[in-house]
């Protein structure tokens, strides 16, 4: 459940967990604006910079980060990025904010904005992006001092917000604030409404230059600090290269689902980004598959890859949401989940809780519309839907940073003399020159990679069966995708050939380590068979009615479409640096002995993004933001620890 609000009489909402006002009996409003945003010198301190990291403790109802969002849209100065990450244990409902935010005709509809995307808060790292992905909300949902160990982010500015001390002690403790100075540069400014003896001294013994300044009534004094210590702090051990200091050039090699994530990501961040296609544009591989699902993947002990698919789900639905056109490129219609082996997956915590914000046990009608018994095992996925994913690619590289070169078969990749990456084709023609290259070509990455890199990549092919919506088969065919042993997604529009109406996809096989193209019509009868059978365990009525559709002898029947696709042995995707970097060398910059990366000598500015397997319409949006992220120091968009599982070094460690 969300936390309980009581609301006072003058309309200010209070904590009974705390006992305390969520923000100041005279309104939150000047507060957020005098003690925290001036309190740290924004905007100005902000102004012409690439980006901009807050941090605060106590998210509350969330006045701090729509103060802050709104002086980032009026400011012409305004940083690129803004990022703001927050703390927070017990978050409110998406009503409850909405209730107590602001009628500030500045501030309403940002507000509006926020409740929109306020759902499904479990614990855990959760990205919340607004302004086409340019200003970004990271919610870290736990306890302040837990979260501020396990995460990673480094701090432009910082809000020291929460209950009174006396009522929350433990958000304001030296434990709390030691860790809190682990996230701080020297230079981090720091503001708060409190000046409690105890905070300040704990702020000074971290390493903060603390002062007190006049205060915003009824408040006589507040707080602002600097961290600035004597010491020389001590800096977290580092995954990968340090961060680059501001965007270049950038050629990414693949234009599928990854590339076009990738070069979306590093355009956000002003990059200059050249897309290489083999053939005759995007989408022309495995990315082109009619139509998917984007669904969060379930399981009783809350595994990795589903915790990983509630962050890539998130991450999708927000990109499509910002670039595509609902209802032709994409829906939200929600997914149903055949359990056929007998379990929901859920987790047993998640009844009544923001869990059921994401999936819950599918009710009699959703069960009775798919076409089956009131007692199937079953969960509705409600943060899902369906895809047409060549639309995706499209709309993500329809940026004006952003160029598509066709007919551009890389062979392999070089250093420059002065160090920028070169992509080269057979007859050792440069295609394209850039401070950055990404490999995002799918099972062509493999063939890239230096030598010494020999990643476990294994090439998976596969087949999907597919039809026209008739009056035939309309009675066999759900109105929503259903997921499962394989899945079904129905009802997938064509509008660049309405005459012909919807379509119907089922499958996909996984024809392991085999890569051949085109595909033979033995090979497609079989996979035909394999995707029937799918469906029949499925939807067994269903499987039955559209038999015809599956039969290679039938009229009815059309050819598979298929391609091939590439998954890592964690069955996980690939993100992040190729090989270890030249610290002494930022991208960009010489780097001595330039010449063939088989080499083996400095792969600085050498990225990957792989291996998405079946999931990359849930997974590429989020591995390209973690992309970005890592490459510029930003805060992750997701669980530090499950970065790890998505990292180059694992298979560096593994090697």
């Amino acid at each position: 459940m969300s936390e309980p609000i009581a609301w006072l009489p003058d309309g200010t909402p209070y904590s009974p967990r705390f006992e305390d006002r969520y923000h100041s009996e005279l309104g939150g409003l000047n507060q957020a604006r005098q003690v925290f945003l001036a309190g740290c010198g924004l905007p100005a301190a902000w102004a012409d910079q690439a980006q901009w990291r807050v941090l605060e403790t106590g998210f509350g109802m969330g006045l701090n980060f729509l103060v802050t969002w709104a002086a980032w849209k009026a400011d012409p100065q305004r940083p690129r990025m803004l990022h703001f990450t927050s703390v927070e244990a017990y978050p409110v409902s998406a009503a409850d904010l909405l209730r107590a935010a602001p009628t500030d005709p500045l501030l309403r509809p940002l507000a509006e904005q926020l409740a929109a995307r306020f759902h499904g808060l479990l614990p855990g790292v959760h990205r919340l992006g607004f302004e086409d992905g340019r200003v970004q909300l990271t919610l870290w949902i736990g306890d302040a001092q837990a979260m501020l160990r396990q995460q990673t982010t480094v701090a432009d500015s910082i809000y020291l917000d929460g209950f009174s001390p006396s009522a929350n002690p433990g958000i304001w403790d030296a434990h709390t604030l030691k860790a809190l100075a682990r996230h701080c540069r020297r230079g981090t400014q720091l503001a708060t409404w409190t000046i409690a003896r105890a905070v300040r001294d704990q702020l000074a013994q971290c390493g903060f230059e603390v002062r007190k300044v006049p205060g915003v009534p009824p408040k006589r004094d507040n707080l602002q600090a600097c961290f600035n210590p004597a010491w020389e702090p001590r800096v977290r051990a580092q995954t990968g290269p340090s961060p680059v200091a501001q965007a270049g050039t950038a050629l990414v090699v693949g234009a599928g689902l990854a590339g076009s994530a990738a070069a979306h990501s590093l355009a956000l961040r002003g990059w200059q980004v050249q897309v290489l296609v083999a053939g005759d544009g995007p989408a022309d591989g495995a990315s082109g598959l009619p139509a998917g699902l984007f669904c969060p993947h379930v399981s009783p002990d809350d595994s990795v890859l589903s915790r990983l698919s509630r962050n890539g789900v998130r991450q999708t639905l927000q990109r499509l949401r910002d670039l595509c056109q609902e209802g032709t490129d994409w829906g939200h219609s929600g997914v149903l989940e055949h359990c056929t082996d007998g379990g929901t997956g859920l987790p047993a915590s998640w009844a009544g809780g923001p869990g059921d914000d994401w999936s819950h046990s599918a009710s009699a009608t959703q069960l009775s519309r798919a076409g089956l018994p009131p007692d199937t095992v079953a969960c509705w996925h409600q943060q899902a839907g369906w895809v047409r994913p060549a639309q995706l690619v499209q709309a993500q590289l329809h940026h004006p940073q952003i160029r598509v070169q066709a007919h551009a078969v890389v062979a392999r990749l070089q250093r420059s003399a002065d160090g920028r990456w070169q992509a080269l084709d057979a007859d050792g023609r440069i295609l394209a020159e850039a401070d950055l290259a990404v490999l995002a070509c799918g099972p062509a990455t493999a063939d890239l990679l230096p030598h010494r890199q020999p990643w476990p990549l294994q090439p998976i092919r596969g087949q999907i069966s597919w039809g026209l919506h008739t009056a035939d088969n309309a009675s066999a065919l759900p109105p929503f995708p259903v997921n499962g042993n394989g899945n079904l997604v129905t009802h997938i529009p064509q509008p660049q050939d309405p005459q012909h109406g919807e379509i119907w996809v089922m499958g996909s096989t996984f024809e392991r380590d085999v890569t051949a193209m085109p595909i033979s019509a033995a090979d497609q009868a079989a996979a035909h068979a394999v995707n029937h059978g799918k469906l029949s365990t499925l939807l067994p009525a269903s499987g039955a009615a559209m038999a015809p559709w599956f039969d290679p002898q039938d009229a009815r029947c059309s050819p598979t479409w298929g391609r091939v696709r590439v998954a890592s042995h964690d069955r996980l995707p690939i993100v992040g640096p190729v090989g270890p970097a030249a610290p002494a060398h930022a991208v960009g910059s010489a780097a001595p002995g330039a010449g063939s990366a088989s080499t083996g000598e400095n792969l600085t500015g050498l990225w990957a993004l792989t291996a998405l397997g079946a999931r990359g319409l849930t997974l590429s949006i989020l591995c390209g933001e973690l992309l970005a992220a890592r490459l510029h120091g930003e805060p992750l968009p997701l669980d530090a620890k499950l970065a790890l599982h998505l990292g180059t070094e694992r298979l560096q460690r593994r090697g």
